[in-house]
């Protein structure tokens, strides 16, 4: 088992990847599009619009590479704060510069892994519309290609207790896109490199989704 300020365990990773499999084809019918998509190796950050309580397992269940997602610290609590740590995931504090959950991540990239990140910051309408400007620092830094990633699922509340859950043995498309980097080739870090990548990613995330929509049939914004 790992403690808080170890780095993450792709072997932890791994055995998540399986309890993901196992929950989410169980309880919903995953519909995988695009996965090839995905590096077979090396450092890649997976991006996922986040609408669901179930998208982070969601993908974990459906990645075809184990995953290590940046989950914010309200989650570790009681027995699931060791079962997540064990299970390769990142607990991030959102209210600051978490420095040492910057590291770790950095980390699980320089190690030639995928990290999971929900660019909007937490949950809400999934649709990229808010980005912050964490992934971009990643991607830069980690020099790790971004795979846009889209959960679609219904979240109508018609007869279920919890909202923002699929209807049980419902189907859930998974759409990977194709793998861009965030850069502008220059190697810039710099705060407006970062802002310009930030919004070269917020363009691309935006028509991966829409893109997505309309190859599962689903309702496109207007």
């Amino acid at each position: 088992m790992t403690d808080a300020t170890s780095a993450p365990s792709p072997r932890g990773a791994a055995v998540g990847r399986g309890i993901g499999i196992g929950l989410m084809y169980g309880l919903w019918k995953p519909r995988v599009l695009g996965a090839w998509r995905v590096p077979a190796a090396g450092p890649v950050i997976l991006a996922v619009n986040h609408s669901h309580y179930i998208d982070g397992p969601m993908l974990m269940g459906t990645a075809p590479r184990p995953v290590h997602f940046l989950i914010k610290k309200e989650a570790f609590v009681g027995p699931l704060d060791p079962f997540l740590r064990g299970i390769g995931q990142l607990k991030v504090d959102r209210t600051t510069a978490d420095r040492a959950a910057v590291t770790r991540a950095l980390g699980v990239l320089a190690d030639g892994g995928a990290l999971g990140i929900f660019p909007e910051g937490t949950r809400g309408e999934g649709d990229f519309a808010s980005l912050r400007a964490g992934l971009a620092y990643f991607a830069l830094r980690g020099a790790a290609p971004i795979v846009p990633v889209a959960v679609l699922g219904s979240t109508e509340a018609r007869g279920r207790l919890i909202s923002a859950l699929p209807p049980l043995r419902s189907r859930v498309d998974v759409v990977f896109g194709d793998a861009f980097d965030a850069g502008d080739g220059s190697g810039r870090r710099t705060r407006t490199a970062l802002d310009e990548a930030t919004t070269r990613i917020q363009r691309k995330l935006a028509a991966h989704l829409e893109d997505a929509r309309r190859l599962t049939g689903r309702p496109v914004k207007t």
